[in-house]
């Protein structure tokens, strides 16, 4: 699977979100040869869950997964992903992680490279669009995710 389709589906999971109420980051993690092993969005809004990340829930939605299966896969995501979301990565040994975009945060992708995790950015505009759009219409919500950021 090329890139730009395996954060199509993340972004389809983050629309999902936004949809539903949510903070619109979605993830997907895909397999070595294309296959989509799971996927979820952010739910910490829908589910009171301060720990349900976009990665987090599709690590959730993959279930159980041989080791070898992880070591090839790549894990989307809308967003970068935060340092608890990068510290999954890391337990399950995920080597590729594709972010969405980091304008909006920058989180875990140091600490990423500095393991050998292969950190790419697509940059998407489309991803920082909807983040910011949220943003703009809940702000109390996001800041609450994201108190470091809050200045009042």
């Amino acid at each position: 699977m090329n890139d730009e389709l395996g954060l199509q589906i993340a972004f389809e999971e983050a629309t999902k979100s936004y949809e539903e109420g949510g903070i619109p980051i979605g993830a997907a993690l895909v397999s070595a040869d294309g296959v989509v092993l799971g996927r979820g969005h952010n739910e910490r809004i829908q589910k009171n869950n301060p720990i349900l990340h976009a990665e987090t829930a599709a690590l959730i939605d993959a279930g159980r997964v041989d080791a070898k299966v992880y070591k090839s896969a790549t894990m989307y995501s809308t967003l970068a992903s935060c340092f608890m979301c990068s510290g999954a990565c890391l337990l399950y040994g995920i080597n590729r992680v594709v972010m969405g975009e980091n304008k909006t945060v920058q989180g875990g992708e140091e600490l990423l490279a500095s393991k050998g995790v292969e950190v790419v950015n697509m940059d998407s505009e489309k991803c920082y669009e909807l983040l910011q759009k949220f943003i703009k219409e809940r702000p109390q919500e996001w800041h609450q995710a994201h108190p470091e950021e809050f200045d009042g």
